[in-house]
């Protein structure tokens, strides 16, 4: 009597063909015109929540926070330190991403975004080391001391103003965007020695405020207010990431059908 049993080539061959369907969903959804069509919604309520999270954020640690017992008033620089660090390295980190989605799927919505987050990453690491630099001057006497976490986060501003430059340069090429790809993803040995930086030598620079294993260094008076603050500026970061993204694949893409009507229906609706 014959051996009906599937072997082990049949039963995975409906398992290849789950994820093959998958997959080529999952491609679909991250084309521009569907990415242009999901996300574009979430910028107004992301813009929203932000503004809402940073008013009350900053309204609260700028005004109502005590001061600090050492530092006095100078700490509340930290309120706009923290979150712009904090998102220059995640931001890298969401390109190196990015660059990797790229390089290897070619799926082109990912270097757009990429793109369009560059410049805001650039603006926040630029934003880190001033205000870093104006709260160095009263707490270490100084503006800039050639610190670990210093020189690294002064490495990161170049790798992103090398990125943007790729991108600036590719901008009519066939090889668009690649070699910004490849910037990002090897730029991103740099982030580890960012974070760790403080931990691996001997530095100048405080250690985390925030930890997964510890409680926060600061009272909840003056923690809580940084969380909103640190919330709300992902949340910007979020906002503007959709909305440049969505302008440049309306820009690339201008010539088809779909983007004239999304630009005709946005002007009936105005």
């Amino acid at each position: 009597m014959a051996d009906h049993t599937p072997n082990a080539a049949q039963t995975s061959a409906p398992n290849a063909s789950l994820w093959a369907r998958a997959w080529q969903g999952f491609l679909k959804t991250v084309g521009t015109k569907e990415f242009y069509r999901i996300f574009a919604p979430w910028v107004r309520y992301l813009a929203a929540l932000a503004a809402l999270l940073l008013t009350v954020g900053s309204v609260w640690g700028l005004a109502f926070a005590p001061p600090d017992y050492l530092q006095g008033n100078s700490y509340r620089i930290i309120f706009i330190h923290v979150p712009a660090a904090s998102l220059a390295l995640s931001i890298y980190m969401a390109m190196a991403v990015l660059g990797v989605i790229f390089l290897v799927w070619k799926i082109k919505t990912a270097n757009l975004v990429a793109q369009a987050l560059a410049p805001v990453g650039f603006v926040l690491c630029v934003l880190s080391l001033i205000t870093g630099s104006i709260w160095a001057k009263p707490t270490w006497g100084t503006f800039w001391v050639w610190d670990a976490r210093l020189t690294s986060m002064l490495i990161l501003a170049f790798l992103y103003a090398g990125v943007m430059a790729l991108f600036a340069a590719f901008e009519h090429s066939a090889s668009r965007g690649k070699a910004a790809a490849v910037l990002s993803v090897v730029g991103a040995v740099n982030l580890p020695i960012i974070k760790y930086s403080v931990n691996w030598w001997n530095t100048l620079h405080q250690g985390a405020t925030f930890t997964l294993t510890a409680r926060p260094k600061m009272p909840p008076e003056m923690y809580l207010p940084l969380l909103l603050m640190l919330l709300g500026s992902y949340c910007l970061v979020a906002a503007l990431a959709i909305y440049r993204t969505n302008s440049l694949i309306l820009q690339r893409e201008r010539g088809k059908a779909w983007v004239v009507a999304a630009c005709q229906s946005q002007a009936k609706s105005r």
